[in-house]
């Protein structure tokens, strides 16, 4: 059993930590606690739930649980969070444990008994409070890499009673960390076409100077009228080289406070809204994220508070002006970068009106159908957080959407007619988009009603009509046929399918449906013998794997176990 121990107590902060139980939840693995990953960090399509632990590397770790309750859900999928267990706690909160590579033998044996009656690997279920009691510190399961983790660490959250994530370092946990963030970009915005930034009416990047206390100046600038700004900020920690999300961003524009951004809680219905935050046309073309200080139309997120003016200064023409912001760490660590602005009223020529005439407009507040050729495409009223306009142009079956540098709210529906479509492989038909500088497709989950085909997606871009009459491959890994393997724990099996992916698959031996566990980063299918299914001398074998548009291929041997 491992040693009783509770987190160092940390003194109250600006986030009005004393609200959270210091000496509750204990370590969720006997190591040290070392961070890939921060509460709210920024990732490409939401704010990160959890703290990622780094587990040396290795998998099988043992995962302990950090307080007495019940296990209240369980889910297995092959994305997300992998193999996962959530443990709701007397005191109302719930911790979440992720990525696990297995359970402890008797969370086994319980959820494998629901993947044979279900006959499905991918499972969700949601025990009583009196099925699965937990006692503190019971090791409930190993540490893994399941699910879409990128290497071996452990998820944990913490979440309230109305299932929102909250910073577990709110909690006690301590990790070592005495390092200042750190700033890699400053950026100015015009809120309108009447501000200016250098004479120009665009995001202008600015030089950042480091300065030898840690801080940043800025170049000064020429501005005039409403603007805002952005940075490009991480965080480090004394144990890890990887650049984390950071805790706090207030802003301040000649000693008064503009606004405050904190990553102390965040909730699910919110999360999505990330893009929002984010300049999104920057970051899809430079893969950098840079956060905007202002706030725009149409931002429901909950983590501002203290904002005046949405964020955004007003600037007058001959005035001296210094904004400021402060970044924080969750161990109070903080960075300065300091803007001095010059006001300066500057009329910029223009020398061509911006052509608009072969765009179409999608409006945020009322639905918008577009049509040419066989393509229709839906944007429902709310898609997009503004009014934008959108380049749309058919050409024979491919649907030019412009490029990906608007950001969508919810998705919008590609339609194709195919009514008039000739083609002895109409049901193996799909929607596909062109990704990289070499235009690869890459399958768009598409359905079909009568003869209209439907995909959905939140990414604009260049889409067009696609056959995939080619099935999966199944290839045996550690057998062959007619092969004697009783000294083998596991049966493995490659599966792949090269154009729109595998959908489903089954497995049986001798008639009887066994668990194969899919792993999509190998694209392997493992079945163990310690499930003790397989009891018979000779077994027939049976694998049928399906991709998204019903191709299928059948997998048949022969082994022998004593």
């Amino acid at each position: 059993m491992k040693p009783v121990f509770l987190f160092f107590l940390i003194s109250c902060s600006i986030y009005g930590q004393s609200e959270y139980p210091k000496d509750y939840f204990g370590h969720p693995l006997d190591i040290t606690l070392v961070l890939s990953g921060t509460f709210g960090e920024l990732r490409s399509t939401h704010f990160h739930g959890g703290l990622d632990i780094k587990t040396q590397q290795r998998e099988g770790l043992k995962v302990y649980a950090a307080a007495e309750g019940y296990i209240s859900r369980i889910k297995i999928s092959h994305f997300g969070y992998g193999k996962a267990i959530y443990i709701t706690h007397p005191n109302g909160y719930t911790t979440v444990y992720g990525h696990l590579q297995k359970f402890s033998e008797r969370l086994e044996n319980y959820i494998k008994q629901c993947q044979y009656d279900k006959e499905s690997f991918e499972v969700e279920v949601f025990p009583h409070s009196e099925e699965l009691k937990i006692h503190p510190n019971e090791v409930i399961a190993y540490s893994g890499n399941t699910g879409s983790s990128g290497g071996p660490h452990l998820h944990f959250e913490i979440r309230d009673n109305q299932e929102r994530p909250i910073n577990p370092l709110l909690f006690g946990m301590d990790v070592k960390d005495s390092k200042r963030p750190y700033v890699s970009g400053v950026f100015a915005y015009p809120k309108n076409e009447n501000a200016t930034i250098n004479g120009k009416n665009e995001r202008v990047p600015l030089r950042l100077i480091p300065q030898k206390n840690g801080d940043y100046a800025v170049e000064e600038i020429k501005a005039f009228g409403h603007i805002g700004f952005g940075v490009i900020s991480f965080d480090k920690q004394d144990l890890a080289p990887n650049n984390n999300g950071v805790s706090n961003i207030q802003t301040f524009f000649n000693g008064n406070k503009s606004l405050e951004i904190d990553f102390k809680r965040i909730s699910f219905d919110e999360t999505k809204h990330i893009k929002r935050l984010l300049d999104y046309q920057y970051f899809i073309s430079r893969k950098a994220k840079i956060q905007k200080l202002f706030i725009e139309q149409n931002n429901p997120l909950s983590i501002y508070k203290d904002v005046y003016d949405d964020g955004y200064v007003k600037v007058e023409d001959s005035t001296s002006s210094v904004y400021k912001v402060r970044i924080r760490d969750f161990s109070q660590n903080e960075s300065w970068v300091m803007i001095p602005i010059v006001g300066k009223h500057e009329v910029i020529e223009k020398d061509s009106i911006l052509d608009r005439s072969n765009k179409s407009l999608v409006r945020n507040d009322e639905n918008t159908k577009l049509s040419a050729g066989n393509f229709t495409v839906d944007f429902y009223k709310n898609t997009v957080y503004d009014d934008s306009y959108i380049d749309f142009k058919v050409s024979s079956d491919t649907l030019f959407l412009g490029e990906d540098a608007i950001a969508m709210q919810k998705n919008f529906y590609i339609n194709y007619d195919l009514s008039n479509y000739k083609t002895e492989h109409q049901d193996k038909l799909y929607v596909a988009r062109f990704y990289g500088s070499y235009k690869k497709p890459y399958y768009v989950p598409t359905s079909r009603k009568g003869n209209t085909l439907t995909a959905r997606t939140k990414a604009l871009g260049t889409y067009a009509l696609a056959t995939d009459t080619e099935p999966p491959s199944i290839t045996p890994i550690n057998f062959h046929d007619k092969k004697w393997i009783s000294n083998y724990r596991y049966l493995k099996v490659k599966i792949d399918d090269k154009l729109t992916g595998i959908s489903k698959y089954r497995a049986t031996v001798n008639g009887k449906w066994i668990l194969m566990e899919y792993d999509y980063k190998k694209n392997t299918l493992i079945h163990d013998f310690n499930d003790n299914i397989v009891k018979d001398t000779k077994n027939e074998l049976k694998i049928i794997v399906t991709d998204n548009v019903g191709n299928s291929s059948t997998f048949e041997a022969t082994f022998f176990r004593k």
